[in-house]
């Protein structure tokens, strides 16, 4: 998915639920902070625009957007991508992402006012989902330089005290094996002779 396919996403998810405020949450959130010709090919795969409402408590919105333009509906069958509804409640993010997500000025999205997720709040969002093309997103956004481990590293730690233990230590491996990786790729340093 590109930014003009995404704003169109978003358009469309407005005008359904008369909510501007659209925030994605997927992996296509990335595209609020990158251009797609900026982008490793696996980050922009996907057909898919996660996409939830801060005001959906009942599910509404997100159960109106899924019907109207979800997966195999006319919208997707149509133009070959579609939004997902989701809950925003249904995502683990860590503390503090509310003040972290951003928006853009994409004029093609309006009367949407998207906001998306900090690259980093989305790395460890797609870590705790934890599924075989979350890590391959995240891998490539580490090989590139887009993410930083360091950081992974400090908003795995803001993580909720809640959070299933399991899948939080499963990112702390993933972000420990990334870095020992990176350390063991360095050029050795030869100890000098004087």
């Amino acid at each position: 998915m590109n930014r003009q396919q995404l704003a169109h996403v978003l358009r469309a998810a407005c005008e359904i639920t008369g909510d501007a405020r659209v925030l994605v949450v997927g992996s296509q959130a990335i595209l609020g902070s990158f251009d797609e010709d900026n982008l490793p090919s696996s980050a922009t795969a996907s057909l898919e625009a996660d996409i939830a409402f801060f005001d959906d408590q009942s599910r509404g919105k997100a159960d109106a957007v899924e019907g109207a333009i979800g997966e195999f509906s006319a919208f997707h069958q149509m133009n070959g991508y579609y939004a997902e509804g989701i809950h925003i409640d249904t995502v683990v993010l860590p503390k503090g992402w509310e003040d972290r997500v951003a928006g853009w000025t994409l004029v093609s999205s309006q009367p949407a006012e998207p906001l998306f997720l900090d690259v980093h709040d989305l790395g460890i969002a797609k870590l705790m989902a934890g599924r075989e093309k979350d890590l391959e997103f995240v891998g490539a956004l580490i090989d590139c330089g887009m993410l930083n481990l360091g950081v992974l590293v400090e908003r795995c730690e803001l993580l909720p005290e809640d959070a299933h233990s399991e899948a939080v230590g499963r990112v702390r491996s993933y972000l420990r094996s990334r870095a020992d990786s990176s350390v063991e790729e360095s050029p050795d340093v030869k100890p000098s002779s004087g």
